[in-house]
Protein backbone atom coordinates (compact mmCIF):
# COMPACT_ATOMS: atom_id res chain seq x y z
CA UNK A 1 0.00 0.00 0.00
CA UNK A 2 1.23 3.48 -0.85
CA UNK A 3 2.45 5.59 2.04
CA UNK A 4 2.01 9.32 2.43
CA UNK A 5 5.67 9.69 1.48
CA UNK A 6 4.96 7.82 -1.77
CA UNK A 7 2.00 10.10 -2.54
CA UNK A 8 4.00 13.24 -1.80
CA UNK A 9 6.86 12.15 -4.05
CA UNK A 10 4.56 11.20 -6.95
CA UNK A 11 2.62 14.44 -6.66
CA UNK A 12 5.92 16.30 -6.94
CA UNK A 13 6.78 14.24 -10.03
CA UNK A 14 3.43 15.19 -11.59
CA UNK A 15 4.12 18.87 -10.92
CA UNK A 16 7.56 18.52 -12.51
CA UNK A 17 6.09 16.85 -15.60
CA UNK A 18 3.84 19.86 -16.22
CA UNK A 19 6.93 22.02 -16.77
CA UNK A 20 7.46 20.24 -20.08
CA UNK A 21 4.04 21.09 -21.53
CA UNK A 22 4.46 22.57 -24.98
CA UNK A 23 8.12 21.62 -25.46
CA UNK A 24 8.32 17.82 -25.56
CA UNK A 25 6.07 16.87 -28.49
CA UNK A 26 5.87 14.34 -30.03
CA UNK A 27 7.08 12.86 -26.74
CA UNK A 28 5.09 12.80 -23.50
CA UNK A 29 5.59 15.04 -20.51
CA UNK A 30 7.19 13.05 -17.69
CA UNK A 31 8.40 13.87 -14.19
CA UNK A 32 10.63 11.86 -11.88
CA UNK A 33 11.60 12.07 -8.21
CA UNK A 34 14.26 9.88 -6.61
CA UNK A 35 14.61 9.19 -2.89
CA UNK A 36 17.55 7.47 -1.26
CA UNK A 37 17.40 4.25 0.75
CA UNK A 38 16.23 6.15 3.82
CA UNK A 39 13.44 7.94 1.95
CA UNK A 40 15.00 11.39 1.55
CA UNK A 41 14.63 13.10 -1.84
CA UNK A 42 18.00 13.23 -3.60
CA UNK A 43 17.08 13.91 -7.21
CA UNK A 44 14.34 15.17 -9.48
CA UNK A 45 13.85 15.98 -13.13
CA UNK A 46 11.45 16.26 -16.01
CA UNK A 47 11.54 15.68 -19.74
CA UNK A 48 12.37 19.14 -21.05
CA UNK A 49 12.44 18.76 -24.82
CA UNK A 50 12.10 16.10 -27.50
CA UNK A 51 15.46 14.51 -28.21
CA UNK A 52 16.85 15.53 -24.83
CA UNK A 53 17.38 13.40 -21.72
CA UNK A 54 14.29 11.85 -20.21
CA UNK A 55 13.02 12.72 -16.74
CA UNK A 56 14.66 9.69 -15.13
CA UNK A 57 18.07 10.61 -16.53
CA UNK A 58 17.87 14.16 -15.18
CA UNK A 59 16.83 12.85 -11.76
CA UNK A 60 19.56 10.18 -11.70
CA UNK A 61 22.22 12.74 -12.60
CA UNK A 62 21.13 14.91 -9.70
CA UNK A 63 20.98 11.98 -7.28
CA UNK A 64 24.35 10.49 -8.26
CA UNK A 65 25.51 7.62 -6.05
CA UNK A 66 22.71 8.35 -3.57
CA UNK A 67 20.25 6.73 -5.99
CA UNK A 68 21.63 3.24 -5.18
CA UNK A 69 19.11 1.35 -3.08
CA UNK A 70 16.56 4.11 -3.46
CA UNK A 71 13.15 4.60 -5.05
CA UNK A 72 12.25 6.29 -8.32
CA UNK A 73 8.79 7.82 -8.69
CA UNK A 74 7.89 8.35 -12.35
CA UNK A 75 4.67 9.66 -13.86
CA UNK A 76 4.92 7.32 -16.88
CA UNK A 77 6.29 3.79 -17.08
CA UNK A 78 10.05 4.03 -17.79
CA UNK A 79 10.70 3.50 -21.48
CA UNK A 80 12.12 0.24 -22.73
CA UNK A 81 13.56 1.19 -26.11
CA UNK A 82 16.45 3.07 -27.64
CA UNK A 83 15.47 6.07 -29.72
CA UNK A 84 17.24 9.41 -29.64
CA UNK A 85 18.03 8.50 -26.03
CA UNK A 86 18.65 5.18 -24.29
CA UNK A 87 16.08 3.10 -22.38
CA UNK A 88 15.26 4.59 -18.99
CA UNK A 89 14.46 1.19 -17.50
CA UNK A 90 18.07 0.14 -18.07
CA UNK A 91 19.39 3.44 -16.71
CA UNK A 92 17.47 2.89 -13.48
CA UNK A 93 18.81 -0.65 -13.19
CA UNK A 94 22.40 0.46 -13.75
CA UNK A 95 22.02 3.20 -11.13
CA UNK A 96 21.08 0.58 -8.53
CA UNK A 97 17.51 1.74 -7.97
CA UNK A 98 15.77 -0.81 -5.76
CA UNK A 99 12.16 0.24 -6.27
CA UNK A 100 10.24 1.98 -9.04
CA UNK A 101 6.76 3.43 -8.64
CA UNK A 102 5.10 4.69 -11.80
CA UNK A 103 1.65 6.20 -12.27
CA UNK A 104 0.64 5.36 -15.86
CA UNK A 105 1.52 2.38 -18.02
CA UNK A 106 3.10 3.39 -21.33
CA UNK A 107 0.61 2.66 -24.16
CA UNK A 108 3.21 3.20 -26.88
CA UNK A 109 4.05 -0.24 -28.35
CA UNK A 110 7.56 0.94 -29.21
CA UNK A 111 8.41 1.96 -25.63
CA UNK A 112 6.24 -0.19 -23.36
CA UNK A 113 7.56 -3.02 -21.23
CA UNK A 114 9.85 -1.07 -18.95
CA UNK A 115 8.10 -2.41 -15.87
CA UNK A 116 8.73 -6.01 -16.94
CA UNK A 117 12.40 -5.26 -17.64
CA UNK A 118 12.78 -3.76 -14.19
CA UNK A 119 11.12 -6.73 -12.50
CA UNK A 120 13.32 -9.15 -14.43
CA UNK A 121 16.35 -7.34 -13.02
CA UNK A 122 15.08 -7.74 -9.46
CA UNK A 123 13.69 -4.23 -9.04
CA UNK A 124 10.48 -3.90 -7.01
CA UNK A 125 7.84 -2.28 -9.23
CA UNK A 126 4.49 -0.72 -8.35
CA UNK A 127 2.03 0.80 -10.83
CA UNK A 128 -1.00 3.10 -10.63
CA UNK A 129 -0.16 5.56 -7.85
CA UNK A 130 -2.07 8.82 -8.58
CA UNK A 131 -2.82 7.46 -12.03
CA UNK A 132 -5.77 9.79 -12.69
CA UNK A 133 -3.75 12.88 -11.80
CA UNK A 134 -0.83 11.80 -13.95
CA UNK A 135 -3.11 10.95 -16.89
CA UNK A 136 -4.77 14.36 -16.67
CA UNK A 137 -1.40 16.07 -16.93
CA UNK A 138 -0.41 13.99 -19.94
CA UNK A 139 -3.81 13.78 -21.61
CA UNK A 140 -2.75 15.21 -24.98
CA UNK A 141 0.03 12.69 -25.57
CA UNK A 142 -1.95 9.75 -24.20
CA UNK A 143 -4.92 10.60 -26.42
CA UNK A 144 -2.70 10.87 -29.49
CA UNK A 145 -1.16 7.45 -28.87
CA UNK A 146 -4.45 5.73 -28.08
CA UNK A 147 -6.48 7.36 -30.87
CA UNK A 148 -3.80 7.74 -33.55
CA UNK A 149 -4.71 11.40 -34.06
CA UNK A 150 -3.97 14.68 -32.30
CA UNK A 151 -5.70 15.56 -29.05
CA UNK A 152 -8.17 18.39 -29.74
CA UNK A 153 -8.99 21.08 -27.21
CA UNK A 154 -11.75 23.49 -28.29
CA UNK A 155 -11.48 26.91 -26.73
CA UNK A 156 -14.06 29.67 -26.96
CA UNK A 157 -15.05 32.86 -25.15
CA UNK A 158 -18.71 33.77 -24.77
CA UNK A 159 -21.15 35.88 -22.83
CA UNK A 160 -23.16 34.29 -20.06
CA UNK A 161 -26.00 33.78 -22.55
CA UNK A 162 -23.68 31.95 -24.95
CA UNK A 163 -22.97 34.65 -27.56
CA UNK A 164 -19.51 35.03 -29.06
CA UNK A 165 -20.29 38.35 -30.76
CA UNK A 166 -23.00 40.98 -30.89
CA UNK A 167 -25.63 41.05 -33.63
CA UNK A 168 -23.50 43.54 -35.60
CA UNK A 169 -20.49 41.19 -35.46
CA UNK A 170 -18.45 43.09 -32.87
CA UNK A 171 -16.75 40.87 -30.31
CA UNK A 172 -13.75 42.74 -28.87
CA UNK A 173 -13.56 42.27 -26.06
CA UNK A 174 -16.07 39.85 -24.56
CA UNK A 175 -13.55 38.16 -22.29
CA UNK A 176 -11.24 39.79 -19.79
CA UNK A 177 -7.57 40.60 -20.32
CA UNK A 178 -6.73 37.84 -17.86
CA UNK A 179 -8.69 35.30 -19.90
CA UNK A 180 -6.97 36.38 -23.09
CA UNK A 181 -3.60 35.95 -21.38
CA UNK A 182 -4.67 32.48 -20.26
CA UNK A 183 -5.41 31.57 -23.88
CA UNK A 184 -1.75 32.23 -24.69
CA UNK A 185 -0.90 29.56 -22.12
CA UNK A 186 -3.17 27.13 -23.98
CA UNK A 187 -1.48 28.05 -27.26
CA UNK A 188 1.94 27.49 -25.73
CA UNK A 189 0.89 23.98 -24.67
CA UNK A 190 -0.40 23.06 -28.15
CA UNK A 191 1.49 21.84 -31.20
CA UNK A 192 -0.97 23.54 -33.54
CA UNK A 193 -3.67 26.21 -33.40
CA UNK A 194 -6.49 25.73 -35.93
CA UNK A 195 -8.92 28.33 -37.31
CA UNK A 196 -11.28 28.41 -40.26
CA UNK A 197 -11.83 30.85 -43.08
CA UNK A 198 -14.71 32.62 -41.36
CA UNK A 199 -12.57 33.55 -38.37
CA UNK A 200 -9.69 34.54 -40.64
CA UNK A 201 -11.85 36.97 -42.58
CA UNK A 202 -13.79 38.34 -39.61
CA UNK A 203 -11.00 38.77 -37.07
CA UNK A 204 -7.65 38.52 -38.92
CA UNK A 205 -6.17 36.66 -35.92
CA UNK A 206 -2.46 36.42 -35.26
CA UNK A 207 -2.51 33.18 -33.23
CA UNK A 208 1.12 33.32 -32.10
CA UNK A 209 2.01 32.98 -28.41
CA UNK A 210 2.74 36.23 -26.62
CA UNK A 211 3.75 36.99 -23.06
CA UNK A 212 5.19 33.56 -22.22
CA UNK A 213 8.96 33.51 -22.04
CA UNK A 214 10.63 30.61 -23.83
CA UNK A 215 7.39 29.33 -25.37
CA UNK A 216 7.60 27.15 -28.45
CA UNK A 217 5.42 28.72 -31.11
CA UNK A 218 2.68 26.36 -32.32
CA UNK A 219 1.96 25.69 -35.96
CA UNK A 220 -0.78 28.08 -37.10
CA UNK A 221 -3.22 26.12 -39.25
CA UNK A 222 -5.67 28.06 -41.40
CA UNK A 223 -8.43 25.99 -43.01
CA UNK A 224 -9.49 28.01 -46.06
CA UNK A 225 -10.84 25.74 -48.79
CA UNK A 226 -10.97 28.44 -51.47
CA UNK A 227 -7.70 30.11 -50.43
CA UNK A 228 -9.43 33.44 -49.95
CA UNK A 229 -6.85 34.52 -47.39
CA UNK A 230 -5.27 37.85 -48.40
CA UNK A 231 -1.47 38.00 -48.54
CA UNK A 232 -1.59 40.72 -45.88
CA UNK A 233 -3.19 38.45 -43.27
CA UNK A 234 -1.47 38.64 -39.89
CA UNK A 235 -1.26 34.86 -39.70
CA UNK A 236 1.24 34.93 -42.59
CA UNK A 237 3.96 36.83 -40.73
CA UNK A 238 7.12 35.14 -39.46
CA UNK A 239 6.21 35.13 -35.76
CA UNK A 240 5.28 31.43 -35.98
CA UNK A 241 5.05 28.79 -38.69
CA UNK A 242 1.83 28.72 -40.72
CA UNK A 243 0.14 25.98 -42.74
CA UNK A 244 -2.68 26.91 -45.12
CA UNK A 245 -5.11 24.05 -45.72
CA UNK A 246 -6.95 24.40 -49.03
CA UNK A 247 -8.92 22.36 -51.53
CA UNK A 248 -7.01 20.48 -54.20
CA UNK A 249 -7.93 22.95 -56.93
CA UNK A 250 -7.72 26.18 -54.94
CA UNK A 251 -5.93 29.05 -56.68
CA UNK A 252 -3.05 30.07 -54.42
CA UNK A 253 -1.00 32.13 -56.86
CA UNK A 254 -1.59 35.22 -54.71
CA UNK A 255 0.09 33.47 -51.77
CA UNK A 256 3.63 32.69 -52.94
CA UNK A 257 5.86 31.13 -50.33
CA UNK A 258 3.01 30.02 -48.07
CA UNK A 259 3.22 26.38 -47.00
CA UNK A 260 0.16 24.58 -48.36
CA UNK A 261 -1.66 21.39 -47.55
CA UNK A 262 -4.03 20.46 -50.36
CA UNK A 263 -6.80 18.06 -49.43
CA UNK A 264 -9.72 16.65 -51.41
CA UNK A 265 -13.09 18.29 -50.88
CA UNK A 266 -16.24 16.41 -49.99
CA UNK A 267 -19.32 18.41 -50.92
CA UNK A 268 -17.07 21.45 -50.96
CA UNK A 269 -15.54 20.71 -47.60
CA UNK A 270 -12.34 19.32 -46.12
CA UNK A 271 -12.79 16.26 -43.90
CA UNK A 272 -12.04 16.76 -40.22
CA UNK A 273 -10.49 13.31 -39.84
CA UNK A 274 -8.40 13.76 -42.99
CA UNK A 275 -7.08 17.02 -41.64
CA UNK A 276 -6.22 15.47 -38.27
CA UNK A 277 -4.54 12.51 -39.98
CA UNK A 278 -2.34 14.85 -42.00
CA UNK A 279 -1.44 16.91 -38.93
CA UNK A 280 -0.60 13.76 -36.99
CA UNK A 281 1.71 12.66 -39.80
CA UNK A 282 3.51 15.99 -39.41
CA UNK A 283 4.17 15.30 -35.72
CA UNK A 284 1.27 17.31 -34.33
CA UNK A 285 0.03 15.62 -31.17
CA UNK A 286 -2.17 18.38 -29.73
CA UNK A 287 -4.46 20.91 -31.37
CA UNK A 288 -6.03 24.04 -29.94
CA UNK A 289 -9.18 24.69 -31.94
CA UNK A 290 -9.81 28.44 -31.99
CA UNK A 291 -12.10 28.54 -35.00
CA UNK A 292 -15.60 29.98 -34.96
CA UNK A 293 -18.88 28.17 -34.30
CA UNK A 294 -19.10 26.53 -37.74
CA UNK A 295 -15.66 24.93 -37.60
CA UNK A 296 -16.24 23.91 -33.99
CA UNK A 297 -19.54 22.33 -35.00
CA UNK A 298 -17.77 20.22 -37.61
CA UNK A 299 -15.25 18.95 -35.08
CA UNK A 300 -17.95 18.17 -32.52
CA UNK A 301 -20.05 16.39 -35.15
CA UNK A 302 -17.02 14.35 -36.16
CA UNK A 303 -16.38 13.20 -32.60
CA UNK A 304 -13.04 14.99 -32.66
CA UNK A 305 -13.23 17.22 -29.59
CA UNK A 306 -11.51 15.78 -26.52
CA UNK A 307 -11.76 18.78 -24.21
CA UNK A 308 -13.74 22.02 -24.10
CA UNK A 309 -12.46 25.18 -22.42
CA UNK A 310 -15.04 27.94 -22.23
CA UNK A 311 -14.39 31.43 -20.89
CA UNK A 312 -17.75 32.79 -19.74
CA UNK A 313 -17.95 36.54 -19.29
CA UNK A 314 -20.54 38.23 -17.04
CA UNK A 315 -22.12 39.92 -20.07
CA UNK A 316 -25.51 39.56 -21.76
CA UNK A 317 -26.17 40.27 -25.43
CA UNK A 318 -29.42 38.49 -26.22
CA UNK A 319 -28.58 38.26 -29.92
CA UNK A 320 -25.62 37.36 -32.09
CA UNK A 321 -23.89 34.11 -33.07
CA UNK A 322 -23.76 31.28 -30.55
CA UNK A 323 -20.52 29.58 -29.55
CA UNK A 324 -21.42 26.38 -31.40
CA UNK A 325 -23.16 26.05 -34.76
CA UNK A 326 -24.71 22.93 -36.29
CA UNK A 327 -22.96 19.90 -34.85
CA UNK A 328 -25.22 17.26 -36.36
CA UNK A 329 -27.24 16.97 -33.14
CA UNK A 330 -30.96 17.08 -33.92
CA UNK A 331 -32.44 15.57 -30.77
CA UNK A 332 -31.73 15.78 -27.05
CA UNK A 333 -30.88 12.09 -26.90
CA UNK A 334 -27.84 12.71 -29.11
CA UNK A 335 -26.64 15.72 -27.12
CA UNK A 336 -22.94 15.64 -26.33
CA UNK A 337 -22.86 15.40 -22.55
CA UNK A 338 -19.82 16.77 -20.73
CA UNK A 339 -18.15 16.22 -17.39
CA UNK A 340 -16.86 19.43 -15.83
CA UNK A 341 -13.36 18.70 -14.59
CA UNK A 342 -12.36 22.21 -13.52
CA UNK A 343 -13.76 25.67 -12.90
CA UNK A 344 -11.68 28.75 -12.15
CA UNK A 345 -12.12 32.50 -11.80
CA UNK A 346 -9.99 34.23 -14.44
CA UNK A 347 -10.21 37.99 -14.09
CA UNK A 348 -13.91 38.79 -14.20
CA UNK A 349 -14.68 35.59 -16.13
CA UNK A 350 -15.30 31.96 -15.22
CA UNK A 351 -13.23 29.36 -17.05
CA UNK A 352 -14.99 26.00 -17.38
CA UNK A 353 -13.06 22.93 -18.53
CA UNK A 354 -15.05 19.87 -19.51
CA UNK A 355 -14.59 16.58 -21.35
CA UNK A 356 -17.14 14.51 -23.28
CA UNK A 357 -18.69 11.66 -21.37
CA UNK A 358 -19.39 9.92 -24.68
CA UNK A 359 -19.28 10.97 -28.30
CA UNK A 360 -22.56 10.24 -30.15
CA UNK A 361 -22.04 7.92 -33.10
CA UNK A 362 -21.75 9.94 -36.29
CA UNK A 363 -20.10 9.60 -39.68
CA UNK A 364 -16.91 11.45 -40.46
CA UNK A 365 -17.93 15.07 -40.84
CA UNK A 366 -16.19 17.55 -43.15
CA UNK A 367 -15.18 21.04 -42.22
CA UNK A 368 -17.60 23.77 -43.28
CA UNK A 369 -17.71 25.21 -46.76
CA UNK A 370 -15.46 28.19 -47.09
CA UNK A 371 -13.67 27.39 -43.86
Amino acid sequence: MATQADITAMRRAIALAARGLGSTSPNPVVGCVITDASGHQVGEGWHQRAGGPHAEVHALREAGVLARGGTAYVTLEPCNHTGRTGPCAQALIEAGIARVVYAVADPNPQAMGGGDTLRAAGVEVAQGLLQDEAEAGNTAWLTSVREGRPFVRWKYAATLDGRIAAADGTSRWISSAESRADVHRLRAEADAVVVGGGTLRADDPHLAVRGIEGATQPLRVAVDTRAGLPPTARILDDAAPTLLVVGEDADTRHLPGVELLRLPLHDGRIGVQELLTQLYARGVRSVLLEGGPTLAGSFVAGGAVDQVVGYLAPVLLGAGPAALADAGINTITRALRLDVIDTARIGSDIRVTAVPTAVPAAPAVPTPKGA
